[in-house]
């Protein structure tokens, strides 16, 4: 069921011409050189209520992927996340950049390592490019607190898996984690990269449903174990929520956003 969605593009494109846009104001796009990548990025940005009624003000920041889902039901390819309309309800002080999938190219860019099937394993430059040039460009030209408490990288699906990632790569960049759903079946090697990894005190917030796949909540156990082993469970650092007749898709993570930033501090 997991694997049959990374084919969905065809039918996406499809889709999107007969949907109305539903971003709010508060959203706004902008395209980036993405040298790591070889290719440019298209960015979809959320600004928190008040940001242009202040000129000091500093905000956290969340860098989410697969943009084309978080705030427009007309790029959606199964319903959007609406995390601009469930910022705006919860005034939460926190800027989102969305970064939009390469279309065929997802699939390299969200997986750390090969699959013998499906191929795969580019996470390297897409995170070197998140870090080292959306970042840096993000926190130049917005009011930003640049801080690892203060970044958040958060993703479903393939995207929980690349997330989960970064915050292996990368911990002193990204303090918090959102990793829902994760394809942790994507490579066995995510998980001897766990027990090789230095302790980190990045805060990550698991979430899947029950319904799924068969392995999906087994090997979201099996991860947060192999996380307490390497740091003290009594940090508080991890939470994990299961929910039940839960199902990978859309719903399941819009649902669950907003649980999510509140328990990762937003």
């Amino acid at each position: 069921m997991i694997r049959g969605l990374f084919f969905f593009i065809f039918l996406w494109m499809i889709s999107i011409g007969n949907a109305q846009s539903t971003a709010s104001k508060n959203v706004s796009t902008f395209t980036i050189e993405a040298p790591q990548l070889k290719t440019t990025k298209k960015i979809w940005i959320y600004l928190p209520e008040g940001y242009s009624d202040s000129t000091k003000k500093k905000y956290s920041v969340i860098y989410m992927h697969d943009a084309q889902n978080l705030f427009d039901a007309k790029t959606s390819y199964v319903g959007e996340w609406n995390v601009d309309e469930k910022l705006d309800s919860l005034k939460a002080p926190v800027i989102v950049v969305g970064i939009e999938h390469g279309n065929d190219k997802r699939i390299d860019e969200l997986t750390p390592f090969k699959n013998e099937k499906y191929g795969g394993g580019n996470a390297d430059n897409y995170l070197d490019f998140i870090v080292k040039t959306l970042k840096s460009y993000i926190d130049k030209n917005y009011r930003t607190k640049t801080k690892a408490k203060n970044t958040t990288i958060m993703g479903s699906s393939l995207g929980g898996l690349v997330s989960y990632y970064a915050i292996l790569k990368y911990p002193e960049v990204f303090g918090n984690a959102g990793v829902f759903s994760p394809s942790f079946w994507f490579s066995k090697d995510i998980y001897t990269l766990t027990e090789q990894a230095p302790k980190n005190k990045t805060r990550i917030y698991f979430l899947c449903g029950d319904k799924e796949s068969d392995d999906m909540v087994a090997e979201m156990k099996k991860m947060e174990t192999l996380l307490d082993r390497n740091r003290c469970y009594c940090l508080h650092l991890t939470k994990s929520k299961i929910v039940k007749s839960g199902e990978h898709n859309e719903k399941l993570w819009r649902d669950n956003f907003v649980n999510a930033v509140l328990w990762l501090g937003y």
